[in-house]
């Protein structure tokens, strides 16, 4: 509800409403809140409740930049690091992925297209980089969500994975972080006017 928008920045949550919305109890409902506060994505304030946590663009910036480094960290160590196996299914997600953009599913495109990142960082086989990865993939959900909202800038997005693909199926660590660290500059752009 928040990655679609359903849930605004800045919202307040009602647990009751949202309880009655979902069909949940309050118990996890919390244990849900807790865990979207543990994330980044909610703000628990005292005597208020849980509200959407509302990013500035210079927190989505800054978020982003760390996430390029990571992630063209991550690329280079999975062209050499990763099993023919993980790079397998890397690219069998990307061309499922290109099917849901083909059919302009639009959530099952974006979580396939958060697996693909989240599958290149595990295939480098850095534990450490891949628990802060996910961390920052946690947080930017929502607003790498509404960086492909508009058609030129989906298939902007696309054609940049399209270039991670060939690069990392040809084990070209170089390339493929030169591409990761292009598609993250250009997700800030995507988003810029949104944040």
């Amino acid at each position: 509800m928040i990655i679609e928008g359903q849930l605004a920045a800045g919202m307040r949550l009602n647990e009751t409403e949202l309880g009655v919305q979902l069909g949940v109890s309050r118990t996890p409902l919390r244990e849900a809140i807790k865990t979207l506060a543990s994330e980044g994505l909610i703000e628990l304030i005292p005597a208020k409740g849980a509200t959407v946590r509302r990013f500035s663009k210079y927190d989505v910036q800054n978020m982003l930049e760390a996430v390029k480094a990571l992630e063209q960290f991550a690329g280079r160590l999975a062209c050499e690091r990763a099993t023919q196996d993980e790079i397998d299914e890397i690219l069998d997600m990307h061309r499922t992925m290109l099917i849901r953009y083909r059919s302009r599913n639009r959530l099952a495109y974006y979580k396939l297209n958060q697996a693909i990142h989240t599958a290149i960082v595990r295939s480098a086989h850095s534990p450490t980089v891949a628990e802060l990865h996910e961390i920052l993939q946690a947080r930017l959900k929502r607003i790498r969500y509404i960086g492909n909202s508009e058609p030129e800038k989906w298939a902007a997005a696309v054609a940049e994975h399209e270039m991670m693909a060939a690069a990392l199926g040809k084990r070209d660590g170089t390339t493929l972080a030169a591409v990761l660290g292009l598609h993250m500059d250009r997700t800030l752009e995507r988003v810029g006017d949104t944040v």
